[in-house]
């Protein structure tokens, strides 16, 4: 655990017992702690953004001895109420508390990790605010909003020295883990092409009219940083298709199958060199991110990557890496093929490559703030899979052929691309300083 909780539970201790050993004199059940894990072993959370996502998260971490859930944040009573009855469930007690604002829950909450499972657009704010409270952090993906954005988070997780794992949980799951040790230790040759089908987007729905916002809703609150407009019925969900929130099915699904590319290459640490495609974007209505998207990367080495969505793919969803000896395709289900099946029977010797091992996403959070060894997905592998996606948008949105370099993480010589890799605040939200 981190010094400020060591801190924290050797005053209390003191203030409560004296001299007194506080676990041997008080059963844990009765502080509403978890089981039986003594308290220098315990994990103590808290989760912002309890929608659909955050409460899933909140779930599996519930279900290890060492977590200790102490509070929950939402800009939905609802979602908040749901949150609470379920931690409250899992330990017996009505002990869960409750907040709307994540500067409240911040500042009065002594945690050791937080889970953060919020829009697009507010990835940034709250996470750079997490960092500097030195609070570990399980993230979903996509790590920001923008390119700048995730810089500035990868900075303050940096500057803190947190734990940071994003919630790319593909890495966890033995098919894609097969698969790029597979292509890593050259089982299809050198490879030279890469394709990625991600979903298609979503469709208009025109421009719904303006309702009252729900009562569990505080909308101002939602929006935050984004432009102030009137209540539609879109929120919580359908936030997807509207680029002030997101980027769409692209940047919703870069962090999965454009990280496992990135895993197979041996790519987390740079990004491709130039980037050029074509995106078709709805013509009326409220949502207006790409409904088809198709862009090509090319990397310093010569080695290509196409990303689409999943209908102008030959393989539909997943990543396909192609060798010269072959080709190697992965996908959630399961899915693990090859150009020749008796590839996918090939051992890796104990001199050949042993990429990163972890067969539960979360566990590996909770045993990396134990260690404080990095997570299988860190901040920065996060800030080089979505930019490919953000670097896609960028060139979609332009018309224009991007060119990047990836040591120094900038557009070169293109301003209009380069205002595109940040995006404006709406007052009084700022990004937090590092």
């Amino acid at each position: 655990m981190n010094s400020s909780r060591r801190e924290f539970l050797k005053r209390s201790t003191s203030a409560a017992v004296g001299a007194l050993i506080l676990p041997q004199i008080i059963p844990s059940s009765a502080l509403g702690l978890n089981g039986t894990t003594p308290p220098s072993d315990r994990i103590v959370m808290g989760s912002i953004g309890v929608g659909s996502q955050g409460t899933s998260n909140m779930n599996a971490f519930l279900k290890f001895k060492q977590v200790q859930y102490v509070a929950v944040c939402d800009v939905d009573t609802k979602h908040i109420q749901a949150a609470k009855e379920k931690v409250d469930s899992t330990y017996g007690n009505k002990n869960c508390r409750t907040y709307g604002d994540f500067r409240e829950f911040l500042e009065k909450e002594k945690l050791d990790a937080v889970c953060l499972s919020l829009p697009d657009h507010w990835h940034s704010i709250i996470a750079v605010s997490c960092a500097n409270k030195k609070l570990d952090i399980y993230g979903e993906k996509p790590l920001a909003r923008s390119i700048r954005e995730g810089q500035a988070i990868s900075a303050a997780v940096h500057k803190n020295n947190i734990i940071w794992q994003t919630g790319s949980w593909q890495r966890s799951v033995e098919n894609f883990h097969r698969g790029v040790e597979l292509v890593r230790n050259g089982r299809i040759g050198k490879i030279s092409h890469v394709e990625v089908g991600l979903p298609d987007g979503g469709r208009s729905i025109g421009t719904p009219p303006v309702i009252p916002v729900p009562e569990e809703l505080n909308w101002e609150f939602w929006l935050g940083p984004a432009l102030n407009v009137p209540y539609r019925g879109v929120s919580h969900w359908n936030w997807r298709w509207i680029q002030d929130y997101s980027g769409g099915q692209l940047t919703d699904w870069a962090g999965h199958h454009i990280d496992i590319a990135h895993w197979g290459l041996g790519f987390d640490g740079t990004g491709p060199v130039s980037i050029e495609g074509k995106g078709v974007y709805p013509r009326e209505g409220i949502y207006n991110t790409a409904v088809e998207y198709d862009f090509n990367c090319v990397y310093k080495d010569g080695t290509t990557m196409r990303v689409a969505n999943a209908s102008r793919q030959k393989y539909g969803m997943g990543t396909i890496w192609y060798g010269d000896k072959g080709w190697l395709r992965v996908d959630r289900g399961d899915v693990i093929e090859a150009s020749d099946p008796k590839i996918l029977n090939e051992k890796i010797s104990e001199n050949e490559i042993q990429v990163y091992k972890s067969t539960n996403h979360q566990q590996n959070f909770l045993e990396c703030i134990k260690s404080r060894k990095e997570t299988i997905t860190p901040v920065d592998t996060a800030l080089r899979s979505i930019s490919v996606g953000l670097l896609g948008e960028i060139a979609m949105l332009t018309g224009q052929k991007i060119q990047w370099n990836p040591e120094k993480q900038e557009i070169i010589d293109n301003k209009m691309a380069s205002r595109l890799l940040s995006r404006p605040y709406r007052q009084p939200w700022v990004l937090p300083l590092i």
